[in-house]
């Protein structure tokens, strides 16, 4: 064998899944590849003709693109392509983009059907790198819908400003001329304020205000805003969140270009979560808002209808629960007075991370001051009762393990909260990391903002302890994902006999389990999942293929969780019969489970053995 077949041999035995299998199967690869040098120049023959081949780089950075001009992959040196239509027998629909030119290893169809039946690891590889590709790109195709839109492909018109000194009339001559609801204050090009129709009615009219005073007096300052390449989602989100209808949409100098408002985004799809959540807001009593919960459970049917992600869903079903919530407190104070003390009103587990369910109940609490007296704390009692017995009138279930506001366990001062932390992270029993699991996904409602932040900032201190890490790693790991030996399903039955898999407890609550553990290692902030992983992208405890490959499990399991309760499909909450599945799905769901095993066991290895 001559030095250059030594070296390419060397290299290809180093190669998944040729590590594991005899070193005649590396021999038989080397002996029958073609070896080809790709540049900008010949890109164009690649993957073109009749013949099939697996590919393999093994120099050189090359983009896999689509039809669309998306692309696919970045490939560079160890990386496959070629297999799906090897194995599928389906016409090659990519093409190859070079980044820099290099060497491809190309064995033809017959090689690679020989080696698939000749080493069975080696075609169980090919085959789960096709799932895994099947499992990204249908999120790809799903990602076109409108939520994902650039949001400076909604804005109708530019940027209409006026200058902070500007009467009032003068703001209002403005949008009459331009045709607008809003106009943005503006100051040396920088955002200071918003003026909406709504502020003149209420803030000049309604109060007999000199319309001849600066229109800063009037104006809504340091409004939310939105950078113009984010996405329609977030802009939708944002709104639902803060109850806004007209957002600034600014460039990446903080200029800004446009305005967005609701009317845009329901102009895109045809239910109305803005409007709701504005009525929930304004609902004068109990009795409003518990019929205009009953509109929830048919807008989430009718939204379902018009996103792409269905995690969008849960997102949707927070923000109508926070307005509930927050709209409950302040009528239980406009009815026995301002609180004796500063308080905050917070939220945890699924509510917190914005992914809630039809099928999600409460969990909740309340953070007051640490001068309160013994006697105030009857005040807190009865708020606690009064917003989760009526968020069940609502439709919002009481949490089976009573962790709401009604219970006294669930109220306290900023060092009993930190007191209790302390003890769950430094006595580690499986009660105290099932604790951990819900309390530490944890957001603010409404109150005393500072106050939650206080708090916040002693919880990032106590932490980040080792001990803590290893015990939730380990915990973990106890739970399984679904699957048996041959890759099948391992269901379970109701007392009908029916067959069904818990998406939630055995696929999504993991993926929610590990990202948490990481995302307090490294000190995130955030309690959604997505941006969780999307702030881990800064870090180095996880590779990038790690995080995209937990997002898409994460996505599709959510995909599949909500779309059979929105269908109604008569089985255990959160479950799915697989059999109902298309093939197609049941490979994805599959290795959606491959895969989360696969993360379970990293994480077990990095923190409860001490490898970070």
């Amino acid at each position: 064998m001559t030095a250059e077949l030594q070296d390419v041999l060397s290299f290809v035995s180093k190669q998944s899944p040729f590590n594991e299998l005899p070193s005649a199967c590396a021999h038989y690869f080397v002996n029958h590849t073609e070896v080809v040098y790709l540049t900008v120049h010949n890109q164009s023959d690649a993957l073109q003709g009749e013949e099939r081949y697996l590919y393999l780089v093994r120099t050189g950075i090359f983009d896999l693109v689509d039809a669309s001009k998306e692309v696919v992959t970045r490939l560079s040196k160890g990386d496959y392509f070629g297999y799906p239509s090897l194995l599928t027998g389906e016409e090659i629909q990519n093409r190859l983009e070079v980044q820099s030119p290099g060497l491809i290893l190309m064995l033809p169809q017959a090689g690679f059907d020989f080696l698939r039946h000749e080493y069975k690891v080696l075609e169980q590889h090919f085959v789960r790198a096709h799932k895994k590709r099947l499992l990204s790109s249908h999120y790809q195709e799903r990602s076109k819908g409108w939520s994902e839109r650039k949001i400076s492909k909604l804005m109708t018109k530019s940027a209409v400003v006026i200058e902070p000194l500007a009467t009032i009339v003068e703001a209002a001559k403005v949008m009459q001329v331009e045709g607008v609801s809003s106009v943005m204050v503006t100051e040396d090009g920088r955002l200071k304020g918003v003026v909406t129709d709504r502020d003149l009615r209420n803030r000049v009219l309604a109060s007999g205000l000199d319309p001849l005073m600066p229109v800063s007096s009037i104006m809504t300052p340091e409004p939310k805003f939105i950078f113009e390449n984010n996405r329609v989602f977030s802009a939708l989100h944002l709104m639902l969140k803060h109850n806004i209808h007209h957002l600034p949409v600014l460039n990446e100098a903080r200029i800004p270009l446009g305005m967005v408002t609701s009317t845009d985004l329901l102009r895109l799809q045809n239910s109305d979560p803005v409007q709701l959540i504005g009525q929930l807001y304004k609902a004068s009593s109990t009795q409003e808002l518990k019929l205009l919960a009953k509109e929830i459970p048919v807008l989430l049917r009718s939204f379902s209808n018009t996103v792409e992600d269905f995690s969008f869903v849960g997102t949707l079903l927070s923000g109508l629960t926070d307005a509930l919530m927050s709209r409950l407190t302040e009528l239980f104070v406009k009815q026995h007075g301002k609180a004796p003390c500063p308080f905050s009103w917070i939220c945890f587990g699924s509510q917190a991370r914005e992914e809630q369910t039809l099928d999600s109940d409460q969990d909740n609490g309340l953070i007051f001051s640490n001068e309160i007296k013994p006697a105030e704390r009857v005040y807190f009692a009865s708020l606690g009762e009064f917003v989760t017995s009526h968020l069940v009138e609502c439709g919002i279930r009481a949490c089976p393990g009573n962790i709401m506001a009604s219970n006294e366990q669930c109220r306290g001062t900023v060092d009993e909260w930190t007191a209790r932390f302390h003890h769950w992270i430094t006595s580690p029993t499986p009660q105290a990391m099932l604790n951990c699991k819900i309390f530490f996904d944890r957001r603010y409602i409404s109150g005393d903002h500072a106050l939650y932040q206080s708090f916040n900032a002693q919880m990032n201190e106590i932490s980040k302890q080792e001990l803590f890490f290893a015990a939730m790693a380990t915990d973990i790991s106890t739970n399984s994902v679904p699957i048996g030996l041959f890759q099948q399903f391992k269901l379970q039955r109701s007392k009908d006999k029916s067959k069904y898999l818990d998406l939630k407890t055995r696929g999504i609550a993991i993926i929610n389990d590990l990202v948490r553990v990481y995302a307090l290692k490294c000190g995130i902030k955030h309690a959604n999942t997505q941006m969780r992983l999307k702030a881990l992208k800064n870090h180095t405890i996880l590779s990038t293929s790690d995080i995209y490959n937990l997002r898409d499990c994460w996505r599709f399991l959510t995909q599949l969780r909500l779309k059979s309760q929105i269908t109604e499909q008569k089985l255990p909450a959160n479950c799915i019969n697989p059999e109902t599945l298309s093939s197609l799905e049941r490979h994805q769901l599959k290795e959606a489970f491959h895969l989360i095993k696969q993360a379970q066991q990293a994480c077990v290895f990095k923190f409860a053995r001490g490898s970070l």
